[in-house]
């Protein structure tokens, strides 16, 4: 039988609009908000893959578990992920050896591959349909050679990668790219929305519980609780996996200090169909700063190329569609004859040593965060060390990726080029114009910032005519939001806040709608 090729699919192209995620097109269970009082042994608060996966293998353990999800689960930022599964770090390895040494650099390397593994386990255990491979993944030099090349050597990654045991050569020209670079063996790819249904029908059968439409509003110390939708769950131990940790049972003052090492960065993402086998099944990413990445689900008929990048920190770039723009350019370079299908883009978080902070953040608290490109490893890897660490039981990475980390911590990180942005921007923020004087200037589908009686207020007017207005500060630190054009979103330039056009909470740190206004 001939494969059709992707112009005769029937799906629509994507609209610049549109920035629906691919994977939101699988089904997923629904599960009813908490409507009553209850005592278990732990609450997660979080519904992605840190959340499901720490809750399943506490389930496993015996353990009372109550995971609650303030909108759906996996509608966050695992749902907006690009899928990849690698043990390969954003940073490289010669660098992680040069910061912890040999001996730690591996074991970061090998908490990833553990987290695959794992994965894997629990799809073969369960049988869950999830479109997992064990694939090659590449690293190669820039597609662009006007690129920002991080000046990587790839021959030393390679010898490094293989000295450490990692099964990886050197490649005068990789497939696809025909670049050199570094293959990586035992990488893999997944379909992650089914692969979290999967995951919360596992957790379900073991007796757990799921609330969405159930946000965590307040957290009290004794007895140890969390108030919901008016009712109180009594519990142990309390899991904060929101990707940027919620205060919690943790003190607003440290919270706010801990707030300041993570930076947060936009990442970009188009897709689209092209004919069965025309890209290998594999992932890539290149050396460039900010760095591209590449790899493909497959389908019945056609395979859909997920390509990404243009990263840049989070409110701190004005032509948001020029970063789709871009990707869509190198693309079709890359692979020409794409039928392009859909564009959206997600959040990753970044810390001072390159490394996740996984563990105790207050007593009876725990919380994971700073995952980089690895959201979907590391996502795992922390739901392995937080119910090892509940149940008791020693985890080898404790050490390594604990949130105070003193003795891991070699200073290295530029912590001032990171954050001395904040008081500029909330500076300018707070004193510079507004960008218009009247709310007439707000088009249909656009929003701006618009001062009115000395106030800044975020003006919103949709397709229909009809103008929201919210209080432009941002309810976390103080700092003036901006308009997303690609996103349709208030985006904080300060510490990567986002709120909907009404104001509602997208992703924290921020926990409270932007204010309403007269």
């Amino acid at each position: 039988m001939n494969t059709p090729s992707p112009s005769k699919q029937t799906q629509a192209p994507v609209q610049a609009s549109d920035t629906t995620p691919y994977w939101s097109e699988s089904a997923f269970p629904q599960f009813e908000a908490l409507a009553s009082d209850d005592e278990v042994d732990v609450v997660v608060v979080g519904g992605g893959i840190t959340g499901l996966t720490t809750a399943y293998l506490l389930a496993k353990e015996g353990k009372r578990v109550t995971v609650l999800e303030r909108n759906r689960c996996a509608s966050g930022d695992t749902g907006y992920t690009s899928a990849h599964l690698t043990m390969v770090t954003d940073t490289r390895l010669t660098d992680l050896v040069k910061r912890f040494g040999q001996n730690h650099a591996q074991a970061v390397w090998d908490g990833g591959f553990a987290a695959i593994a794992r994965i894997d386990d629990i799809i073969r255990e369960h049988s869950i349909d999830a479109d997992f491979s064990w694939v090659y993944g590449y690293l190669h030099a820039p597609l662009d050679e006007a690129a920002s090349d991080q000046g990587v050597d790839l021959k030393a990654e390679a010898a490094l990668a293989a000295e450490l045991g990692f099964d990886a050569d050197y490649l005068d020209s990789v497939p696809l790219t025909e670049q050199p670079g570094v293959r990586f063996r035992h990488q893999a790819r997944f379909h992650p929305r089914k692969y979290l249904a999967g995951l919360a029908n596992a957790f379900v059968a073991l007796g757990g519980r799921i609330h969405e439409h159930s946000e965590a509003v307040d957290f009290n110390e004794s007895p140890r609780s969390v108030n919901v939708n008016g009712h109180t769950l009594t519990c142990g131990d309390v899991v904060i996996a929101t990707h940027n940790p919620l205060v919690g049972l943790k003190g607003l003052a440290s919270a706010t200090l801990f707030q300041t090492k993570l930076a947060l960065y936009t990442s970009y993402v188009v897709a689209g169909r092209v004919a069965r086998g025309t890209v290998p099944d594999a992932l890539w990413w290149d050396t460039a700063n900010p760095y591209c990445f590449l790899r493909i689900e497959p389908r019945d008929d056609y395979d859909l190329v997920i390509f990404g990048g243009e990263d840049h920190k989070t409110g701190q770039v004005e032509d948001t569609p020029g970063c789709y723009a871009r990707l869509e350019k190198r693309l079709r370079s890359l692979v020409p004859g794409v039928e392009l299908t859909h564009r959206w883009s997600g959040q990753v978080i970044e810390t001072p040593d390159a490394l996740p902070y996984i563990g105790q953040s207050a007593a009876h608290q725990y919380s994971a965060t700073g995952y980089a490109g690895n959201g979907l490893t590391f996502g795992t890897l922390a739901g392995i060390m937080i119910s090892d660490e509940i149940v008791g039981r020693r985890n080898p990475w404790a050490a390594l990726f604990a949130p105070d980390r003193k003795a891991l911590t070699s200073g290295l990180w530029d912590y001032l080029r990171e954050n001395a942005d904040y008081p500029y921007y909330l500076i300018r923020d707070r004193f510079a114009g507004a960008e218009s004087k009247s709310l007439r200037d707000v088009k249909r589908g656009e929003g701006k910032i618009v001062e009115r009686n000395g106030t800044k207020v975020a003006a919103y007017r949709d397709e229909k005519g009809t103008l929201t207005m919210r209080s432009a500060t941002c309810t976390h630190m103080g700092c003036i939001v901006g308009w997303n054009a690609a996103e349709s979103t208030w985006d904080c330039p300060c510490h990567g806040s986002r709120f909907k056009p009404s104001g509602d909470v997208i992703s924290g740190p921020a926990e409270s709608p932007l204010d309403e206004v007269d």
